[in-house]
């Protein structure tokens, strides 16, 4: 990542809109890529419209992670509230204009440094099969295939241990 670009944690007001309109990006495009195309935010189902439309709620818990170019977002991720000592990611979005520049792996660097300062002992996430460069990416950064505790077609199970 150059330095053109900054990570920190989302504190819930500043940035409100450029997380909002990361997150609908990621829900508009994943709705489509499962092939129930939807026009907007409005008919995203509930749980994801939520986290588009107050995501201070919706992740009250977790920590979110914003990268920054100039002062706007660019990308997102989600490191959930730990249980039973591990933590998922979640959300991991960047803007296709801001994609090849190491935002993606910089944002997911940035939680398993979080992870593993709350001493947590491993982060898991699921992703689309279908989502081949993300996946590519997960393993570059030690993840490996784990049991599924996903019922969702299509989705692969993913975990990195920290200790």
């Amino acid at each position: 990542m150059t330095d053109a670009y900054s990570i920190s944690t989302w504190a819930g007001g500043d940035g409100r809109e450029g997380l909002r309109a990361l997150l609908a990006a990621y829900h508009l495009r994943t709705e489509e890529e499962k092939g129930v195309p939807v026009p907007g935010v409005a008919d995203l189902p509930e749980r994801y419209r939520a986290e588009v439309e107050d995501p201070g709620a919706a992740f009250e818990r977790d920590i979110v992670l914003v990268a920054c170019r100039d002062g706007s977002a660019v990308g997102c991720v989600v490191l959930t509230e730990a249980a039973d000592g591990r933590a998922e990611i979640k959300r991991l979005w960047v803007d296709p204009d801001e994609r090849g520049r190491g935002v993606a792996g910089a944002l997911v660097r940035a939680a398993l440094a979080r992870a593993r300062e709350a001493g947590l002992r491993s982060v898991r996430l699921s992703v689309w099969r279908w989502r081949t460069t993300a996946i590519a990416l997960y393993e570059r950064l030690g993840f490996t295939v784990t049991r599924s505790w996903d019922t969702r077609d299509d989705l692969l199970c993913l975990e990195h241990p920290l200790r």
